[in-house]
């Protein structure tokens, strides 16, 4: 059977649009296969007021994460590619440092036993280098501790503690923490 040239178009449009939305398809779930996908975390102070916490979580794939992949005692992004982003809708004390309602971005300096929270008023950046130091708001000691088993995906949390949280900062083998309250 002979087709006219307007058959045959549309024969080639009826499987073009088709082959055309899979590859698009594809194209974007490749996209959403981050290696250190988004992650949140987040706790409620009571009485309406909340803290939030969004970072990016890097897997150990068998590396060896402090002292190597993180070194001691220099400045890190505190997860993977945008910068920590911290927000809390209410003033509260992180440690003994006094932090009003805002959006901040977190970055840390790890140590074997003691690591410092850095809480940066500079927002939207990418992780690294850190070049803010005039725009700190506040640093933080950490209590350190060791988990009972590594923990594979880098993890930030909150545990309701009293009338706070603590913030929790996992990964390998290793806990940061540091106590939040309401002011």
């Amino acid at each position: 059977m002979l087709l006219t040239p307007k058959e045959n178009l549309m024969r080639k449009v009826f499987f073009l649009v088709p082959a055309v939305l899979l590859a698009f398809t594809i194209a974007a779930a490749a996209q959403g296969s981050r290696p250190s996908p988004a992650a949140s975390a987040s706790c409620d102070l009571g009485g309406g007021k909340t803290i939030k916490t969004d970072y990016s979580s890097p897997r150990m794939k068998g590396r060896k994460i402090y002292g190597d992949l993180v070194p001691y005692g220099k400045v890190w992004r505190t997860g993977a590619n945008e910068a920590t982003a911290f927000v809390t809708s209410a003033d509260v004390k992180v440690g003994d440092k006094d932090v009003p309602a805002g959006s901040y971005t977190l970055f840390t300096i790890p140590n074997a036993d003691k690591w410092t929270l850095i809480i940066n008023k500079k927002t939207g950046e990418w992780g690294i280098p850190y070049k803010y130091e005039g725009d700190e708001l506040a640093r933080v000691d950490m209590k350190v501790s060791k988990l009972p088993s590594a923990v594979e995906n880098f993890t930030i949390s909150y545990e309701k503690s009293g009338s706070g949280c603590t913030l929790n900062i996992d990964w390998d083998n290793t806990r940061a923490s540091v106590d939040i309250s309401a002011k």
